[in-house]
């Protein structure tokens, strides 16, 4: 996995009491800022794919994407974002006036009972017809390292070929996210068929998942959190394990995110000493599935370690 030595890394002081989300001193927590970009068609077959990308042969080799990509202070995800958006590669319907990238301050922090995720990005008009009833949706997948290439790829090991709206999608049949290891035979065009409902159920019961949590917003009204996992599909519903806060502050949304450090059965223990991957997605202008924007992934860590975010 990937341990990048980001400077300072969120290593302040907290005044933090256990509680809920407005008990953390966010003003003390130093934030990072995230690049997220629009991905369009870009699948995990896409991704492992030397005739379709060019950086697959180094993926095999051992780099992770963010090594290639989203480098400090030199990220290349605004101007790939930028190139498909707009229809140069990898998006059949490009609409005009959507944005190729933003970029999101991400903090984190946690005290002795729960672990807290803020972040902040600018508001989004809508383009093209809506597709989603929610002004916007904050999204967070979390890895702890029984899927090892979420680790090194992020959330892009549950986007596939044949997705709704990719380019393999079937006609009549809204495939949503799953992970490779849960289908029986993996092509070019992504897996038909998942595998038995037996063996599904030993890797969940394993942890092989990726968690999922997310806010759902819209102007004026409290935000709707989510939960749920990505194995066979993407399995979600109203949380009341995961709790969301959000609002417009000058043209930004604010949003927190928070859960149990330990929440019980079926869910990852966030403990110190061991390193999560992180993964973002926002969907902005009431859009939906992929007409979203996408991070690489982040390593986390709890009270120390070399990871993005040192989360105190």
């Amino acid at each position: 996995m990937r341990a990048s030595t980001f400077a300072g890394a969120l290593v302040a002081g907290l005044m933090l009491t256990a509680g809920p989300a407005g008990a953390v001193d966010w003003s003390a927590v130093p934030g990072r800022s995230i690049n997220l970009f629009y991905p369009g068609q870009a699948s995990w077959e896409w991704v492992l794919t030397p005739t379709d990308h060019s950086g697959a042969p180094v993926f095999k080799d051992g780099k992770n994407c963010g090594d290639c990509h989203d480098l400090a202070g030199k990220s290349e995800a605004p101007a790939m974002g930028e190139k498909i958006v707009t229809g140069k590669k990898l998006e059949p319907t490009p609409m005009p006036g959507k944005a190729g990238a933003i970029t999101a301050t991400v903090k984190m922090a946690h005290d002795a009972d729960s672990f807290y995720v803020r972040i902040e990005f600018p508001n989004q008009p809508s383009v093209g017809e809506p597709m989603s009833p929610d002004d916007a949706k904050v999204t967070m997948m979390l890895s702890d390292g029984k899927v090892k290439e979420a680790d090194r790829a992020g959330c892009w090991v549950a986007c596939h070929d044949d997705l709704a709206t990719m380019a393999s999608s079937p006609d009549g049949k809204a495939v949503t996210k799953y992970l490779m290891r849960s289908r029986v035979k993996m092509t070019r065009q992504g897996g038909p068929e998942a595998k038995p409902a037996e063996e599904l159920q030993a890797m969940r019961a394993d942890g092989q998942t990726l968690e999922y949590w997310q806010a759902a917003l819209n102007p004026g009204k409290p935000a709707k959190p989510f939960e749920g996992y990505v194995l066979g599909s993407r399995e979600f519903k109203r949380s009341q394990t995961v709790t969301a806060e959000g609002q417009l502050e000058n043209g930004n949304w604010v949003v927190v995110l928070s859960r149990k450090l330990s929440a019980g059965a079926n869910y990852k223990d966030i403990a110190a000493g061991k390193t999560y991957m992180v993964g973002f997605a926002i969907h902005g202008g009431h859009a939906a599935r992929r007409y979203h924007w996408v991070s690489f992934e982040k390593t986390m860590m709890l009270d120390g370690g070399t990871a993005d975010f040192v989360v105190k």
